[in-house]
C-alpha cells in the first residue's frame, strides 16, 4: 500500500523544473520531485548523525576514510579478485 499524498504548491527556479520535468519520464514530475525530495532528507539525517558521531569520537580522518573506500573496493571485488567473501 502507497503512503498518503498530499498536494502543495511550490516554488523552484524555472531552469530547475523545466530540467526536472524532462527528466521525470512516465512516473511525472511530483514523483521526480518527491524521489528528489526523499534523498535530501536522507542526506540530512546522515548529516546529523555524523555530526553526533564526531562530537562523540571526534571527526573522522582523510586516512579513516581512504582505509573505509579502500575497504569498500576490497569487498566489491569478491574473493577471486582478492576481496573479502559475501
Amino acid at each position: 500500500m502507497s503512503e498518503p499524498t498530499g498536494k502543495y504548491s511550490i516554488t523552484m527556479p524555472r531552469d530547475i523544473a523545466e530540467a526536472a520535468r524532462s527528466r521525470s519520464g512516465p512516473s511525472g514530475l511530483s514523483a521526480y520531485v518527491a524521489a528528489a525530495v526523499a534523498r535530501q532528507i536522507e542526506r540530512d539525517n546522515l548529516s546529523e548523525l555524523i555530526q553526533v558521531a564526531e562530537a562523540e569520537h571526534g571527526p573522522i580522518t582523510d586516512d579513516e576514510i581512504q582505509a573505509l573506500r579502500d575497504q569498500l573496493h576490497q569487498t566489491r571485488r569478491g574473493p577471486a579478485n582478492g576481496g573479502a567473501a559475501a
